[in-house]
């Protein structure tokens, strides 16, 4: 169980604001489709060209951007100056660079240095080997109109009639309109970032906000960001914005959240973030503080559908619920903890994903239920599909709704509901804050770790199965009840999709009686046709499947099997047939020791007695006739006391 308590006074906030931004169902599908359309407004698929090409022989250690633009005008000049570290001996470094925009000169110790463009590539060369460890700076000038490869990497385009501009450099944007290193493998230490753009306007970026100048009808943001960050969670976005603070308080410390909004919009984001206070409250409750603490959060508000979670800035659409949740939680994964491969870009959506469903089931539980029902519907809509990326030059599958996002998301939840509440936060903890993958990369390897670490499991055949295997599992419940109130029930198990053979999980039922008992039983389920036996305590009235849906399943059967009693102890047996009955009439075949009269009682599956009359019963077999003419159809019990004890049977009335 997970104390809430410093959250009480904010709920209540959230319960005034929650028929503002009800939830939609589909809230995450709308998201995600807005956001595949505009990262293949132009193409479908990515060329590998537009990948990284950066070679990786040095450790980007900072860098420094200028960059001068207008909103109304699509264009950039920029000044980026980058200090770094030969991880070994060279005498030349790639950087990523778009051919559309023109470099002006690449300096070095004042000096200009030689360089060759290819592609999008640029290759500086230095005047002598620079050794291994030692510390370095180049910077590069340069100016042009930046193209679109699809991603919307550099954007103009208006807001009620007013410029705005904005970047968007996942997944390979960023070469778009600066020259950087774009790659997972080197993130840059600490930047700043200045912004110069007509003094109407204002500009966004990561970080702190230290100052703002004008000169000359200008005026230029001075931006400083002191943590880790990837090349594509860098961003700028300038128009007519209008500013507001929010915080939220941990204790004794406070976070700023800092808005730049469209002034048409100023009084819903005002709503939406106020809600969005919980949502950091809650996430550092489950995994920490909130990981740039020292600076700040923010939103950006930009016309491209969806959200961006770009490193203490996350650009954003509109301020909706489950918009704002999603964007937070990367701050927790994908910025602190980024994937370390596009084939693992799970790692940040399908976490994310999966947190704003936390919103839900802590501060928001009614929508909690919905959210894992459209998820499973989501996934289960078609047969196949891996969660790990095999085509890394596909927008449309890195960013695949149905697999990234839904399927990343439940098959966290189902690591969940295997370790356990308390085992699976933990190993989340200790994943988040490994010094390995801290303010680094990371890949679904090193998450396997620290889950197998805590919870003592292996969990290869998991991975196997639900990350890099495809399709889901349907199962076909049959089951009985014993005269000792046994329940036998055998599980078989169908695959959407042949490569994986069988899913082994945990199977909960759920196992109602006729006045209001229930119980939880979970059956490991390790091979197909497995039969389980457990003791229940009361007559069984119904028999759930997967209940509160912890399992990515779909089709399921649950069917009751009438047949011999297993029990046959000391000479008492009963047996009907057949069954289901014909023609109003219960035929049974009662065995017993001795000659006796018995009482017999007929009973619905709601506990209604129905018939209730004494019988003869002789030492052996006997043949009893009960008439049921005028029964409803449905499922019921003959139960037949003896001097033993009893005997009960179901049986179906068509």
């Amino acid at each position: 169980m997970i104390s809430l308590k410093p959250l009480v006074s904010f709920i209540l906030i959230l319960i005034g604001l929650s028929n503002i931004y009800a939830q939609n169902p589909n809230a995450l599908e709308s998201i995600i489709h807005a956001e595949q359309a505009n990262y293949t407004r132009n193409h479908n698929t990515v060329d590998q060209s537009l990948m990284s090409t950066a070679n990786n022989k040095s450790d980007i250690k900072y860098t420094r951007m200028h960059w001068e633009v207008d909103p109304a005008v699509s264009y950039i000049k920029g000044e980026v100056m980058t200090i770094f570290q030969p991880i070994e001996n060279v005498q030349n470094l790639d950087f990523d660079f778009s051919e559309a925009l023109t470099m002006d000169s690449v300096k070095y110790h004042d000096n200009s240095l030689k360089y060759t463009i290819t592609g999008d590539q640029i290759q500086v060369h230095f005047p002598s080997t620079l050794l291994h460890g030692s510390t370095d700076s180049l910077t590069f000038y340069y100016h042009g109109k930046p193209t679109s490869t699809g991603f919307g990497s550099f954007i103009v385009d208006e807001h009620a009639g007013t410029p705005v501009l904005w970047t968007l450099s996942e997944p390979y944007g960023a070469r778009e309109w600066w020259p950087c290193k774009q790659s997972l493998n080197d993130k840059i230490d600490s930047i700043d970032v200045y912004i110069t753009n007509p003094v109407a306007y204002k500009a966004a970026s990561n970080g702190l906000l230290i100052n703002e100048s004008i000169a000359n009808g200008k005026i230029t943001a001075h931006w400083k960001h002191r943590y880790p960050i990837a090349a594509y969670l860098i961003c700028m976005a300038v128009t007519n914005y209008e500013v507001f603070t929010e915080f939220a308080p941990f204790g004794n410390q406070t976070t700023t959240i800092l808005n730049y909004v469209y002034p048409e919009n100023l009084e819903d984001a005002k709503a939406g973030v106020a809600q969005n206070v919980t949502h950091m409250q809650l996430y550092d409750q489950l995994f920490g503080m909130y990981p740039f603490q020292n600076e700040k959060y923010g939103h950006a508000q930009f016309g491209w559908g969806g959200g961006m979670e770009h490193q203490t800035m996350t650009f954003v659409t509109s301020y909706g619920y489950e918009l704002l949740a999603h964007e937070l939680a990367h701050h927790w994964f994908g910025d602190k903890v980024t994937c370390g491969s596009w084939q693992d870009i799970w790692l940040n959506e399908g976490f994310a994903t999966y947190l704003s469903g936390l919103c839900y089931q802590y501060l928001l539980p009614e929508y909690w239920l919905p959210f894992k029902q459209q998820r499973i519907a989501t996934i289960t809509s078609q047969p196949g599909g891996s969660v790990f990326v095999t085509d890394t030059s596909s927008v449309n599958r890195i960013f695949s709704g149905r697999l990234t996002y839904a399927k990343g998301a439940m098959i966290l939840h189902q690591l969940r509901w295997i370790c356990g509440d308390s085992i699976f936060f933990k190993g989340i903890r200790n994943y988040i804050n490994d010094l390995a993958i801290a303010y680094s990369y990371a890949k679904t390897s090193d998450l396997k770790r620290h889950l197998e670490t805590v919870s003592g499991k292996n969990l290869t055949g998991y991975f196997a199965d639900w990350f890099t295997g495809q399709g889901y599992p349907s199962y076909q419940v049959s089951w009985s009840q014993d005269i000792t109130q046994t329940i036998h029930v055998k599980l078989n198990q169908t695959q959407s999709h042949g490569s994986v053979d069988f899913f082994e999980m945990p199977v909960p039922l759920k196992i109602n009686g006729p006045t209001g008992q229930s119980i939880t039983i979970v059956l490991d389920n390790t091979f197909n046709g497995q039969n389980f036996s457990q003791q229940i305590n009361f007559p069984i009235a119904s028999v759930e499947f997967d209940p509160e849906l912890w399992l990515i399943t779909k089709d399921n059967t649950i069917s009751f099997v009438v047949g011999v009693d297993p029990l046959n102890s000391d000479g008492y047996s009963l047996n009907i047939e057949p069954n289901p009955i014909q023609n109003g009439i219960l035929q049974t075949i009662i065995e017993s020791p001795t000659e006796q009269i018995i009482q017999s009682t007929i009973e619905s599956i709601d506990g209604k007695i129905m018939m209730n009359k004494l019988v003869s019963i002789e030492s052996g077999k006997t043949s009893k006739q009960f008439d049921v003419t005028g029964f409803p159809c449905g499922t019921y019990s003959l139960q037949l006391k003896t001097k033993q004890g009893s005997l009960t049977k179901k049986f179906v009335i068509h």
